[in-house]
């Protein structure tokens, strides 16, 4: 196997077993899996790992809590994530834990090696601390109200003993090779964000604690336990056993072909991991792809928000390639992605239900009633004919651009619009009409039609396999087709490859249809009790229309957005009014990402006096909404084009 083959060695994030994972968690081992899969349809030798990340004080908290070890807590977690990946067909080639033996040696190896070159020394470290983030703050960056930047939540003033890793040393290497490799930090906003975070300046990392005992001991300080990020970073080299006999999989597949992440991480990965295998003279991986949140019902998920989705009774009752599907289908990589379920189930319902399976139950019903199941071969025969062969080859080369570059719904797309030109294309060849006739010509064509048909499916069948893994196989069962394991990338490139005589095998529709669920909505008056309205502020003062007549607010599109340096709120805006572009900030940056915000239309108060904010003028103000439990809305308003008036 593979030696003559290139390698691709993909990894998702080791999740935390602090609970049960989510659908956020699912997303983005979905992603990693159609990548992993594609690769594999592409000719390539794999290498897919996913894993736990198990040490730390707070996992050391939660299991004294309940009476148990740590060991004993995280194994009944992660032996539910592993229930989980097999629930999602998940096709891992390894999962790693942090507290295997093997994850434990390297680390320490590691760690040691780092310590002899001079860039890990013993100090002591006095400071803030987050528990639930494993990271410590310091004193300018929490800000006045000394909560984590992170996750908003209080920190803890630690005071201990502390080995430290000198991450500023390579500050000026790091950003040599961010400029050399622009495409090692993905997507571009992320990129821009970590070259401003590092030219801020760095400290020195604290890698060891001494406060808790619950992680991998420092060989030769063993009251010391590793700190989370160079234990838990590990994980990527540790799985291929580089010090194991002569480290063949280390050889084979480091470095990374693509480290794929959750926003909230991307710091961790792109700065500190490689300034460690800076420091270890290892190679760099090749990418890192910072994916976005998951916002249910236009909210960011959240545990203290209640509104985490379990992933479980999604599956057991839609099925994982529905999930899956929709989420790959739904979200731009890159992008943070909505779920709301009756969106869910009308997805399914249209692409899954109705365009590909009718597809494929009209196609085998109608060979099976107008040619006894049996696949004969008829050429081109006229314009329709030859416009869906070139469709077809055309469709395989741009699903293979677009995940290639990492676009996975502009690949499904594709291949969505293809199956939509061959529903059409029944109701324009008409088989039932074909199939009365005597004519000679009209028998040939009804068998072109049917061979047009089939040789779709088998090539729509190749290309869906990385996204919907259960249903592909069907599709090619049902078309009397064996060796669907086998299949490649290249079967799907070349049209008429159908052998001539297979016979279909009719089957169960392979996605049923579901009924709509309706979103519950609070009647007035449980509205009434459930909301506390004592905090909200009291109206103001009535003003005149004469007042009112002096506000311009206009409709105005977002040009560019990102964040303002040194600050934890800002955004800064570039805004098309219409007539000319104006600089806005707005402190909404902890409820929207930048990225999000470019395209969309807001209502803009373009006559408020220039006011200079972080040495930057801001013109004028965006306009917001805000409730009395700290949630904020931009007013959106997409219909109307930029310069339009409010009134």
């Amino acid at each position: 196997m593979g030696d003559t083959k290139k390698t691709y060695y993909i990894t998702t994030p080791i999740y935390y077993p602090s609970a049960k994972l989510h659908i956020g968690h699912t997303y983005c081992t979905s992603v990693a899996d159609t990548i992993a899969r594609f690769k594999r349809l592409a000719g390539y030798d794999v290498r897919f790992l996913t894993g736990s990340d198990e040490h730390g004080q707070k996992i050391q908290r939660a299991a004294e809590a309940q009476g148990i070890t740590p060991l004993e807590y995280t194994t009944n977690i992660v032996n539910g994530f592993k229930a989980l990946w097999e629930k999602m067909h998940i096709s891992n080639d390894d999962f790693i834990r942090t507290t295997d033996e093997r994850h434990e040696k390297v680390v320490q190896e590691l760690f040691t090696k780092a310590y002899e070159k001079g860039d890990i020394y013993k100090a002591e470290y006095e400071g803030w601390y987050c528990t639930p983030c494993e990271t410590f703050w310091t004193e300018q960056k929490l800000g006045e109200n000394h909560t984590c930047p992170d996750c908003g939540r209080p920190v803890e003033k630690v005071k201990e003993e502390s080995y430290f890793f000198k991450l500023a040393k390579y500050t000026d290497q790091w950003l040599k090779f961010i400029e050399e490799n622009p495409d090692f930090i993905q997507p571009e906003s992320r990129r821009n964000e970590m070259i401003q975070f590092v030219k801020q300046g760095l400290e020195d990392l604290a890698v060891s604690r001494t406060s808790f005992d619950w992680g991998i001991k420092v060989p030769f300080d063993p009251k010391h336990v590793v700190y989370v990020w160079f234990d838990a970073l590990v994980n990527y080299i540790s799985a291929l056993a580089p010090f194991d006999g002569d480290g063949e999989l280390y050889k084979r597949y480091w470095p990374a072909d693509l480290h794929l992440v959750g926003k909230e991480i991307v710091r961790f990965h792109t700065i500190i991991w490689p300034m460690m295998l800076m420091s270890l003279e290892l190679p760099l991986p090749k990418k890192v792809f910072g994916h976005g949140w998951m916002i249910v019902d236009g909210t960011k998920m959240s545990k203290s928000l209640g509104n985490v989705i379990d992933p479980i009774p999604l599956i057991d009752t839609y099925g994982a390639d529905s999930l899956r599907y929709y989420l790959l289908s739904e979200i731009t990589l890159g992008n943070d992605g909505n779920f709301t379920l009756p969106n869910f189930v009308t997805k399914i319902n249209a692409d899954l239900s109705n365009d590909l399976g009718n597809l494929l139950n009209r196609t085998i019903a109608m060979i099976e009633k107008y040619h006894d199941g049996v696949i004969t071969k008829c050429d081109d025969m006229d314009d329709l004919d030859r416009d869906v062969s070139a469709l077809a080859v055309q469709t395989v080369k741009d699903f293979e651009a677009s995940m290639e570059n990492m676009e996975l719904n502009k690949a499904i797309k594709s291949v969505w619009a293809f199956i939509g030109r061959m529903n059409k294309y029944i109701d324009e060849t008409m088989p039932w009409v074909l199939a009365k006739s005597e004519d000679a010509h009209d028998k040939a064509r009804l068998q072109s039609a049917m061979y047009h048909l089939a040789e779709a499916l088998r090539i729509i069948a190749i290309l869906v396999s990385p996204v919907i893994p259960v249903g592909a196989p069907k599709i090619w069962d049902q078309l009397g087709l064996a060796g669907f394991g086998e299949a490649t990338l290249e079967d799907a490139k070349t049209w008429g490859a159908l052998p001539i005589g297979t016979k279909v095998v009719k089957g169960e529709p392979i996605y049923p249809r579901f009924e709509i669920p309706e979103m519950i909505e609070a009647t007035p008056a449980e509205a009434e009790e459930a909301v506390d309205t004592s905090n909200i502020p009291p109206l103001k003062e009535n003003i005149t229309y004469d007042d009112f007549e002096k506000l311009d607010l206009r409709v105005a599109k977002v040009v560019s957005c990102e964040k303002v340096p040194k600050s934890k709120k800002l955004l800064k805006f570039v805004l098309d009014i219409g007539i000319e572009e104006r600089t806005v900030l707005s402190g909404i940056s902890q409820y929207y990402e930048p990225e999000a915000m470019v395209g969309k239309k807001v209502i803009y108060l373009s006559n408020l006096a220039p006011k200079k904010m972080m040495g930057i003028e801001s013109y004028g103000m965006i306009l917001s909404a805000s409730d009395w439990e700290e949630h904020l809305e931009v007013t959106n308003i997409e219909s109307l084009p930029a310069g339009s008036v409010v009134k």
